[in-house]
């Protein structure tokens, strides 16, 4: 497929899953690199999103962290198109909207699917009309599994796009967990004739072992659903791509993979992170896990945080909820003490307003008035507004750039800002002593900042650690996106994929009444 053929409108495909983190980010990541690397104009989709893990476009939309990491894949601009639904959870009911990058309001789960869907699905197909029109391809995600039939009337993130856009699907399924011959065989005889006829076939992930031990499965599929198999992709360890939640994250178990090289210096450098409820762009703490000899590990006891050179409290979506949590568990007090004894902490977002004096929140919990840990001069008002920004500036005498989403504001009363802004922007933040707070996401991203912070905090912890003077984030993570390109290209069939995507749903698809064995 070539851009002269391309024409008008790009072709598509739809990566759906058997289940929840079956891979679908990771192979429609996958794809983008794939496709980019052969020269082709493509582009990420993700109709409707659920995820607390979200990312600030250049133009202020608010969009899934995935996306994003997606569209860097494709080696494209994120856009508000590419998600133009996002619900980020506030509890286990209700989450707000953000529609093509704006809040547009809480609701319930019951009240969002009731009576909205042929709005929102107008909205999707028409932003996913407009990414076909000026790209090659655009591979989009679905959300859960498709054969969820309980909200199939209302659906339209799995085959209600696929159907409305007419793009052929491809399910993943995740053999690691067992039970894929199943899932993938279910997940067929569950959908309608009409969904059916779109569902092309199917893709296997995580595989450990010899391919040929699976041949005999993988046939016995073909002939009970007649579709067939694009392709098995070998179990990788440390992917470390951006994701959509926190099924990954452990209370008690490290960032995901953490780096493994040696330290730089002679010590390594503990960094304890605190799992508040609701947390989000928990991705803040990439960056310090890829330092060699940094050991990043999320925990709830407050003994645990005893031997940390540096306690982070990150996001988080309920901060009035997770100050409570903090004080539940002796977290809070232990905080203090730390900071008391001159031993670091940091507070990103919802974790740096919690570190201040007071809390007014009328929006987000509408707890009224609430005390904050008390730990900076900080006192936070939340307004309806919500705070979406890309800001940039210095810190600690080295460039910096973030991005901002939060409806908090900080009266700063004291201390020092921890980041001067650009071309008279506002300062943000605030430092007093060990104690560090602000509401860039992202800054740690900056390299020559990341460095800068760690030396301050093994001066502050006696540590003899140095951070490594080349460790690039941003070459990390294109290493990593690489990664994912390899495995579509080495280890999928690519020349089916890739007709598969020009050419649409093939013709001819039997149809699998339910319950046939």
């Amino acid at each position: 497929m070539s851009t002269a053929s391309a024409g008008a409108r790009g072709g598509g495909l739809l990566v759906a899953g058997t289940t929840s983190d079956a891979g679908k980010s990771v192979v429609t990541a996958g794809i983008c690199r794939w496709l980019a690397r052969k020269g082709l104009r493509v582009a990420p989709f993700k109709a409707q999103n659920m995820s607390l893990n979200s990312h600030v476009t250049r133009d202020g939309a608010e969009i899934g962290r995935a996306q994003a990491m997606q569209a860097a894949a494709a080696r494209a601009e994120p856009s508000a198109l590419m998600n133009p639904v996002l619900l980020k959870p506030g509890g286990d009911r209700t989450s707000q909207v953000v529609l093509l990058g704006r809040p547009v309001g809480e609701l319930s789960a019951r009240g969002y699917h009731a009576g909205r869907q042929q709005a929102l699905l107008e909205t999707v197909t028409g932003c996913l009309a407009e990414l076909r029109a000026g790209h090659d391809a655009v591979i989009c995600e679905g959300a859960g599994s498709p054969a969820e039939i309980n909200l199939r009337h209302s659906d339209i993130v799995n085959m209600g796009l696929a159907r409305a856009a007419g793009l052929p699907v491809l399910v993943v399924g995740d053999i690691d967990r067992g039970g894929v011959f199943a899932s993938f065989f279910g997940t067929t005889a569950l959908l309608a004739a009409e969904d059916q006829a779109l569902l092309a076939g199917y893709l296997v992930n995580k595989f450990r072992g010899d391919v040929s031990l699976l041949r005999p499965g993988l046939e016995t599929l073909h002939t009970l659903t007649g579709r067939q198999t694009y392709g098995v992709l070998p179990y990788r360890h440390g992917l470390g791509i951006d994701e959509e939640d926190g099924l990954r994250v452990s209370l008690r178990g490290t960032v995901r993979e953490a780096n493994t090289a040696p330290p730089h210096g002679a010590d390594v450098l503990r960094v304890a992170v605190l799992p508040v409820p609701l947390m989000s762009n928990f991705t803040d703490l990439d960056a310090l896990a890829a330092e060699p000899g940094v050991v990043v590990r999320f925990t709830d006891r407050p003994e645990e945080l005893a031997d940390a050179d540096l306690v982070v409290i990150p996001g988080t979506r309920g901060t009035v909820r997770a100050l409570a949590w903090l004080r539940e568990r002796g977290l809070a007090g232990a905080v203090a003490r730390r900071a008391a004894e001159g031993r670091p902490v940091l507070g990103i977002c919802g974790g740096y307003q919690l570190l201040g004096e007071r809390i007014v929140d009328e929006v987000e919990s509408r707890a009224g008035t609430v005390d904050g840990l008390g730990l900076l001069p900080v006192r936070v008002r939340f307004a309806p507004e919500k705070t979406l920004a890309r800001p940039s500036g210095h810190a600690l005498g080295e460039r910096v750039t973030g991005y901002e989403i939060h409806h908090g504001v900080a009266d700063v009363r004291g201390g020092e800002p921890v980041m001067t802004g650009d071309d008279g922007g506002e300062p943000d933040g605030c430092r007093v002593g060990p104690v560090w707070g602000t509401h860039w996401h992202g800054s740690l991203e900056s390299d020559g900042f990341r460095r800068a912070f760690l030396r301050r905090i093994a001066a502050d912890a006696g540590r003899a650690f140095v951070p490594a003077p080349d460790t690039c984030f941003a070459a990390l993570r294109e290493e990593q996106l690489d990664r994912l390109g390899d495995l579509i290209e080495e280890h999928a069939d690519t020349a089916a994929l890739l007709r598969l995507i020009e050419e649409g749903p093939p013709g001819g698809l039997p149809f699998l009444p339910p319950g046939v064995p």
